[in-house]
């Protein structure tokens, strides 16, 4: 697009930057829950191939447009042909509805990391009563704590962060953050597998049970490593854009799914090991629940336990900030280059509304009766307004964002255009073309048609 466009300043800056926007909380507190209920080590097979075979189909693909087109998603996507804008539209409100609530769940992580510093004894006491009124204002008139104060730090850190821009601010708070997030895991890594009574735990997560696979389990993997490479919004279009040309596209595709993929991995480590040998129930509950309710009692359990969870909520903290920050560059590069205003307008005017929206998030949980509608083979429900924000993106938007971009270039743009931009003039061989074009026409659509169908329960 314009030739002074933002890029990154270098290779590693792009990667750490990709994978700390793949990198979030699902990968901390969700992977490895799903991991140990759905045959542990069977599920980590199948979900390395749906990694490879789709994620990274999926992710190839947004780079390739991101770079080729050098604009938001919208402008790259009306690019290709004007018909095709409303996909782009689709990724930014995903990305909208999204920071609007990942802000407010961010806000949790730092008021939690700041009690394990200040006084892990109020968590321990009884951790149910603490995740539920301290936080969600259960039986309050409003929870200020959980629906104000820390949802604000956080805001104001991606706000901040993204208003420095490409390199003064997303670069750099990913090269500050992304080695410091590896090395709290790796502590964290050695502590779950060396805990005593851990072992099993451990096993669990290693040893392949078939008999636990089931065509639920495949569902859940396909869709834990869909979402979990941040596919189907704004993000890596937008990345991609701020690429230079000499950029080894899928050698920087494999490496961010990799990552991505080993910090799933080693947060099942540190995770299971700890909770089996605490006695807790690891698979029942939502994903927030182990994260923020579960785990208390497994680091009240061990020593130096409120240390060990303090280093958790910081673990969680970089990881919820890296993909925050990406998650708001999407929709501010929207902004900037459709409406014309500066990036410091850009951040201010889309942070306060979405702070705002993700007030009604954190309140509906258990604070007040806000609902929403939802429609699957059940008929029409009323979930909490929290739940619908999260169906409209994880169930509908993201996967159907993704499966249009994949028609979009596997049937119109064209593979040959993906290649020419892969390949730069000869510069990188695309030996994977005849592999790619099979997963993004047939493979990724098909695949990511299951997890909308899924999604609304066609899959019982």
């Amino acid at each position: 697009m314009e030739n002074n466009r933002a890029q990154w300043t270098s290779s590693l800056g792009f990667i750490l930057a990709a994978a700390g926007s793949a990198i979030g909380l699902g990968n901390i507190w969700k992977f490895p829950r799903m991991a140990y209920a759905n045959g542990g080590g069977a599920f980590i097979l199948v979900y390395l191939v749906i990694v490879v075979l789709i994620g990274a189909t999926v992710m190839l693909t947004e780079f390739s447009l991101g770079r080729s087109f050098r604009q938001n998603v919208v402008g790259t996507l009306r690019s290709v042909n004007k018909k095709f804008t409303i996909v782009g539209g689709m990724a930014i409100l995903t990305g909208f509805i999204i920071i609007s609530y990942y802000s407010h769940v961010g806000g949790w992580v730092v008021k939690y990391f700041v009690a394990y510093v200040t006084n892990p004894g109020a968590v321990f006491a009884d951790p149910v009563n603490y995740f539920l009124v301290d936080v969600l204002g259960m039986g309050t008139d409003f929870p200020v704590q959980g629906a104000v104060i820390f949802p604000f730090i956080f805001m104001a850190i991606v706000a901040v962060t993204v208003a420095l821009g490409v390199n003064a601010g997303i670069e750099r708070l990913n090269k500050v953050l992304m080695p410091a997030l590896f090395v709290l895991l790796i502590i964290l890594f050695f502590r779950g597998v060396t805990i005593p009574g851990g072992g099993e735990g451990l096993k669990y997560l290693l040893v392949p049970d078939f008999s636990a696979l089931s065509g639920g389990a495949i569902l859940a993997a396909l869709g834990q490593a869909f979402f979990s490479l941040s596919l189907g919004m704004s993000i890596m279009v937008t990345y991609g854009s701020y690429l230079p040309k000499e950029d080894n596209l899928v050698k920087s595709t494999f490496t961010v799914c990799g990552l991505d993929t080993l910090i799933a991995f080693l947060a099942g480590f540190a995770t299971i090991p700890v909770a089996f040998a605490a006695g807790i129930e690891i698979a029942s509950g939502g994903g927030a629940g182990f994260a923020f309710i579960s785990l208390a009692s497994a680091f009240e359990s061990m020593p130096l336990g409120g240390l060990f969870g303090a280093l958790f909520y910081l673990l969680l903290l970089f990881a919820a900030l890296t993909s925050a920050v990406s998650i708001m560059e999407g929709v501010i590069a929207f902004v900037i280059e459709q409406f014309k205003v500066s990036r410091v307008a850009a951040v201010t005017g889309i942070s306060i509304v979405t702070y705002f929206i993700g007030m009604l998030y954190t309140v509906s949980q258990a604070c007040k009766e806000i609902k929403g509608i939802w429609i699957d083979v059940n008929g029409v429900t009323n979930p909490s307004l929290a739940d619908f924000m999260e169906f409209c993106t994880d169930k509908f938007l993201m996967p159907l964002g993704a499966l249009f971009t994949c028609l979009v270039v596997g049937w119109y743009w064209g593979v040959g255009k993906v290649k020419e931009e892969i390949e730069t003039g000869g510069h990188h061989k695309f030996a994977l073309e005849g592999v790619y074009s099979i997963c993004v026409k047939f493979i990724a659509p098909i695949a990511i048609l299951i997890i909308v169908l899924g999604g609304f329960g066609v899959f019982g």
